[in-house]
């Protein structure tokens, strides 16, 4: 491969690097005693996913992955990268402020999207679980007695197999972690490392899928329940969408199978869309506290509609920009402060 040869470009570096933050912010969550639920953890989550998704679309860009190749063609540096859907399934799971519905939805598509890649470069066998049809128009075929007790018994045993392994992966993973914070680590350490950490991702993965299809009647009970009106009210963020690992527009059709609508967009169109979307804050401007007043928020979501007036090229919202440039140029800033005369 191409990519194998090539020596190490400020893309690739750029990639360990916002990758490597990513990390550190992952772990900060994933270790930390803070609830979830609160302004400071949020805020992390939001800027450790958005972080994981430029990442997610430099891989892409880079045509890092292709189903041709097989776990041993690709190089170990990158081995870290197919943990991308996992992280981000994992991330999206603890979002809140968010329709519940839309998180599960987007947080299976990542775990899916991982279990397949592990399984086309052979990292596991495990069979890619199928999502279950909701549909009103679908009417499911209720089990025999006889199926059922067999499907709960396979499920137990399959259960109790995977937390034996994720034991088993736990203490390798810990052996292995300490070697690899010595700063000379054999490319063979690095390699069983990030296998591992595939591995162990892959039984999580189950794991939350699993508990995805539990939770799922459940939302749609509470949703026939729930008034209209309170859940339009609730539901007032923007709707979250995956972000899939692929080599290209044409790629995305044809291996993300199962999310040909997804957009394809530069780096830079998509994280600059996420923030006038105000789903993530700018890395620049990522403020202190989340305390903010209702007046605040009425006069950001003003900033927010001039900008796509002006995006759309509004006739209205240009005239009112070119006629407010006019007068700021008749008129000086303090110019009608009397106070501020000499």
């Amino acid at each position: 491969m191409s990519q194998n040869d090539a020596s190490p470009s400020s893309d690739e570096e750029s990639l360990k690097s916002i990758y490597d933050t990513a990390m550190k912010l992952f772990d900060k969550i994933e270790t930390g005693n803070e609830a979830t639920n609160s302004d400071a953890v949020q805020m992390t989550l939001k800027t450790a996913i958005s972080k994981f998704e430029k990442a997610t679309n430099l891989v892409s860009l880079s045509g890092m992955f292709s189903r041709n190749e097989a776990l041993e063609e690709l190089p170990t540096e990158t081995l870290q990268y197919l943990l991308l859907p996992a992280l981000l399934g994992t991330l999206t799971l603890k979002l809140c402020n968010q329709p519940r519905k839309d998180i599960i939805t987007v947080a299976e598509i990542y775990f899916r999207d991982f279990l397949q890649r592990c399984k086309d470069y052979g990292v596991t066998d495990v069979e890619v679980p199928q999502p279950s049809a909701n549909d009103d128009n679908t009417v499911s075929r209720p089990q025999s007695e006889q199926a059922k007790i067999a499907t709960m018994v396979l499920t137990r045993e399959a259960k109790i197999k995977r937390y034996k392994e994720m034991k088993e992966l736990k203490e390798k993973l810990s052996t292995l972690s300490k070697a690899m914070e010595s700063p000379i680590v054999d490319e063979q350490t690095k390699r069983e490392y990030f296998t591992t950490l595939l591995l162990n991702y892959v039984n999580q993965a189950v794991e939350e899928i699993s508990s995805i299809e539990q939770e799922k009647p459940i939302l749609e009970y509470m949703a026939k329940h729930a008034g209209e009106l309170k859940a339009s009210q609730r539901e007032r963020a923007p709707a979250l969408k995956p972000v899939i690992i692929t080599r290209d527009a044409i790629q995305k059709a044809v291996y993300g199978a199962g999310y040909p609508s997804l957009p394809t967009l530069t780096v830079e169109e998509f994280y600059d869309k996420r923030v006038r979307e105000g789903t993530f804050p700018a890395a620049s401007n990522i403020p202190h506290t989340t305390i903010q007043s209702s007046e605040a928020d009425a006069d950001e979501a003003e900033e927010v509609r001039k900008e796509r007036l002006v995006e759309d090229d509004d006739p209205e919202e240009l005239e009112r920009k070119r006629a407010m440039d006019e007068y700021k140029d008749d008129h000086r800033r303090g110019w009608g402060n009397r106070y501020n005369r000499s």
